[in-house]
């Protein structure tokens, strides 16, 4: 007989059992359960809801049962549904009445949205502290190559010369945010539903506020329907991941575009690289490419979550049963997504005469030439075309506007005189820019030590 049977005149079809079962992906939830069952037990003992020695009793076994789990000797059972009922059927089979004293004033409904919220927060830390780790690779990374030229790209054409430690450090801000999102959506979900009941509350004289403390929680969820029928907090993660992932995936698009003989700006590290099964000089990109596709999983886990929670009327419905897999698979694939990625770049080999051989074509200085002539006092769009009508010629004539003579420079403006070659240098063209997070090295500098000052404040 199910714990839940006593209205219930026959047992449910084995095929019910099957399809209304949840055991085999929330079983993830025995530790978060066993520790909200055991504050829950402490909390009915104070209330005098239930005697000290019968908490006594159940928290100890639930220990007990723990530590069981974590040795592998315990089979859940499918006909038992999902982890609250395997537990709490193992913790009366080893003491009894006393066991079933545990359910009071609690409902699976406020239970199952407990363990949840305690997996979500765990698993939140363990996310963060991987963005954390990479944020500071991308700063050692951008500290190494603040000397480092390569083309800046609009279009993937190639458009202005800039600097690799600026570009890692735009990645950087994008990571900050990721960050930051998951510290708002941590804030906004940190509140306790345990004590909720089924959507109603309790009769009992219950201490949430002291649950929310044990558990570690800011507060408590102020209205029980929206306690136990609220999953906003794992719509919102997984929205965050997804933004996340994202970013990864833009990265490891340039990686891997990067990564080509077209570009040999980088090579991976071959313990981060594969091979082919028929050509024996490949040397494939795989890791990036797996993270790049799956960013798509991860959206399709939003999607999942969001269809499911769509239409659902007030309180709990076993729709909601269906948020643990995309919430999981999330959590899953965006930690090894971090954690393969931080290593993946660590690693990779930086081409630096490549990526300052490519900085030296397409005609990168052109906005330079123009701010040049601005400077002589030429209305910037004149100026525009002037430079326009001197790159078709460089075009038509292989040339670069550098290798122009000063005779070939004054015929398209008089104003053009020999200092015209410095301000179109390469290098001149970085550190000509002096608007802040420009890609001037005292710039990135900056950038690099506002970085590190952000970070401490998250350490």
């Amino acid at each position: 007989m199910k714990l839940w049977g006593g209205r219930f005149s026959k047992e449910t079809a084995s095929l019910v059992d099957d399809f209304n079962a949840s055991i085999e992906f929330d079983q993830k939830l025995y530790k978060h359960d066993i520790h909200g069952s055991i504050a829950h037990a402490k909390m009915l003992a104070k209330q005098n809801i239930i005697s000290n020695q019968d908490a006594e009793i159940i928290i100890k076994s639930l220990y007990e049962i723990l530590k069981d789990i974590e040795k592998g000797d315990i089979e859940f059972s499918i006909d038992l549904e999902d982890i609250h009922m395997n537990i709490e059927k193992l913790l009366i089979d080893r003491i009894g009445d006393i066991g079933k004293k545990l359910h009071t004033a609690r409902s699976r409904n406020d239970q199952v949205a407990v363990d949840i919220k305690l997996y979500f927060k765990e698993s939140l830390c363990d996310i963060q502290n991987l963005i954390k780790n990479l944020l500071n690779v991308l700063i050692e990374i951008a500290e190494d190559n603040i000397e480092t030229i390569l083309p800046g790209y609009t279009h993937l054409q190639r458009a202005q010369p800039i600097t690799l430690g600026y570009h890692i450090m735009a990645y950087f801000q994008m990571f900050l945010r990721d960050y930051n999102r998951l510290s708002d959506c941590y804030n906004r979900m940190n509140y306790l539903p345990l004590g909720a009941g089924a959507l109603a509350g309790t009769t009992y004289e219950t201490d949430r506020y002291f649950l929310a403390k044990e558990l570690g929680f800011a507060g408590i969820c102020d209205n029980g329907m929206d306690a136990v029928s609220d999953r906003d907090y794992v719509i919102e993660f997984i929205s965050d991941a997804s933004i996340c992932m994202m970013h990864l995936s833009r990265f490891c698009e340039e990686l891997i575009l990067w990564s080509t003989s077209e570009f040999s700006f980088v090579e991976m590290d071959d313990a981060y690289s594969t091979g082919s099964s028929i050509m024996p000089q490949k040397k494939n990109p795989d890791l990036a490419e797996l993270i790049r596709g799956k960013t798509g999983r991860v959206y399709g886990n939003l999607m999942n979550i969001l269809t499911i929670m769509k239409a659902l009327p007030l309180a709990y419905n076993k729709d909601m049963q269906e948020d643990k897999p995309p919430l999981f698979d999330t959590v899953e694939t965006i930690k090894n997504s971090l954690a393969i990625f931080i290593e993946m770049i660590r690693t990779m080999k930086i081409n630096k005469d490549k990526m300052y051989s490519a900085a030296k074509t397409g005609f990168m200085n052109a906005t330079d030439a123009a701010d040049y002539l601005v400077s002589k006092g030429i209305p910037f769009r004149e100026c525009h075309a002037i430079i326009g009508r001197m790159v078709l010629y460089c075009i038509q004539n292989g040339k670069a506007i550098e290798e122009l003579s000063l005779n070939e420079l004054k015929s398209f403006s008089e104003l053009f005189d020999t200092d015209i070659y410095d301000k179109i240098d390469i290098i001149c063209c970085i550190e000509a820019k002096k608007s802040i997070g420009s890609t001037s090295k005292k710039s990135v500098k900056l950038m690099i030590k506002q970085a590190k000052e952000k970070l401490e404040k998250i350490n």
